[in-house]
């Protein structure tokens, strides 16, 4: 699939934040994804980018190409994505560990496309001069 370079920072920045809402220490504490994230500092924020980008982006590169209406988003069944993500995964893992690897990098793929912002009407963005 094509994504534009402003579709795929969206969507790291949202698996990421999903990552960092998982943690039950910000959770008891009762502190949001969003508010978890901007109390990171770059660094912090670099590493968890950096290492969500080795295993979202092949998929989200690697994901057939379909029409997207403007004003919608890119949507795959789980299906289509865990079929990609296994196709991808390195070989030589045990079954239960490969199943439980495409099932948690099918679902940070599905938050990550979540967080993909409506495509824009392309011809929508020039004004109109007659």
């Amino acid at each position: 699939m094509r994504f534009t370079e402003h579709e795929l920072t969206a969507a790291l920045a949202g698996a990421a934040k999903v990552v960092v809402a998982g943690d039950r220490r910000l959770r008891k504490r009762g502190i949001g994804a969003d508010t978890a994230w901007e109390q990171l500092d770059r660094y912090q924020r670099f590493k968890i980018l950096d290492a969500l980008g080795e295993q979202i982006l092949p998929v989200l590169v690697a994901l057939p190409d379909v029409d997207v209406a403007p004003g919608t988003r890119a949507a795959y069944d789980d299906a289509v994505v865990a079929e990609i993500v296994a196709g991808l995964a390195k070989p030589g893992r045990g079954r239960l560990r490969r199943a439980v690897e495409v099932r948690a990098r099918t679902a940070l793929v599905q938050a990550a496309l979540a967080a993909i912002p409506p495509r824009l009407d392309p011809d929508a963005l020039l004004a109109d001069e007659s």
